[in-house]
């Protein structure tokens, strides 16, 4: 049987849940989850193999109104993956009616006419079944060159290797792109410093998630011990934002690195020690130069 192989991305209104899903196919976390929009900042692939052949699976940030210069960045960003992959997967939500930003987002696909396209109605583990045919009903009447509507959980894990199946049938014959037992393409740096990102994120209101970034300064092992320091920045853009992640006597970041070291030991193999320093960068979003510094 000849194998196949190729990308595929997710998209869909900010918070449908394109990262979670991602992590549920690949079977490990490659990318942070949050109840924020905008929470995914770059192209991270996560790589599920399967017995007919690969899919590299791409996680992209929501398509939203950009509002900042890195706004207007991780459209570009979206626009760039659309425009490469061989599938695209459209997401809404059982619980929600579809509604005008949905049929933007599906009507905005006839821009990617290599992709094939599929629809996928998730959370049905938190929906009615009224609800789930109701949705399925009109996510299916979006579009008329659907390759396939799938309804799914992405956290009972319902009908997720219906989906993989299908989006392989949709991929080019070709041999695998990754080797056996990679997840992903991230470095061991990016993957700590995204979830460092997501234990700052948690909790925090308003614009402050926005402001939030982490830079990994070093990782490197202890001689004559199993552990592995860690030394990293959370950059804001406001004195006022610094002052809440360290909270009062330093009791959130001190949460924060609690839960980052919870996230960090599994990939390193071992204990860590955190190094966890809050630094302004005013502006940062709206400013090319720091931009470029933080990786965007």
């Amino acid at each position: 049987m000849s194998s196949r192989s190729g990308f595929v991305t997710f998209v869909g209104r900010p918070n449908v849940g394109k990262s979670t899903l991602t992590n549920a196919l690949v079977g490990e976390k490659v990318a942070i989850t949050s109840d924020k929009p905008q929470t995914t900042r770059k192209a991270i692939r996560g790589i599920l193999n399967r017995p007919g052949g690969q899919l590299v699976i791409v996680d992209t940030p929501g398509i939203h109104k950009p509002r900042t210069l890195l706004g207007q960045r991780l459209n570009d960003l979206v626009e760039q993956v659309l425009g490469d992959v061989d599938a695209i997967g459209f997401l809404v939500p059982a619980t929600e009616k579809v509604g005008p930003g949905d049929r933007r987002i599906a009507a905005s696909l006839d821009g990617y006419g290599r992709a094939k396209k599929v629809a996928i109605v998730t959370k049905v583990d938190i929906a009615s079944r009224e609800e789930i045919t109701e949705r399925l009903m009109e996510v299916d009447a979006l579009r008329e060159d659907w390759d396939a509507v799938i309804p799914l959980s992405a956290v009972t894990d319902d009908q997720l290797d219906v989906l993989a199946d299908e989006l392989l049938k949709l991929m080019p014959t070709g041999p695998a792109l990754y080797p056996e037992g990679v997840v992903t393409d991230e470095s061991l740096e990016d993957r700590i410093a995204e979830i460092i990102r997501e234990a700052a994120l948690d909790g925090v209101r308003d614009e402050l998630p926005h402001s939030i970034a982490v830079t990994v300064e070093d990782i490197s092992a202890r001689e004559d011990s199993d552990l592995t320091d860690v030394y990293a920045n959370i950059v804001v853009e406001r004195d006022s934002q610094k002052a809440i992640i360290i909270g009062r006597g330093g009791s959130r970041l001190k949460d924060v690195g609690a839960l980052s070291r919870a996230g960090i030991e599994p990939l390193v193999g071992g204990r860590v020690f955190l190094s966890l320093r809050v630094r302004v960068a005013k502006e940062w979003q709206r400013d090319p130069k720091q931009l470029g510094r933080l990786g965007f």
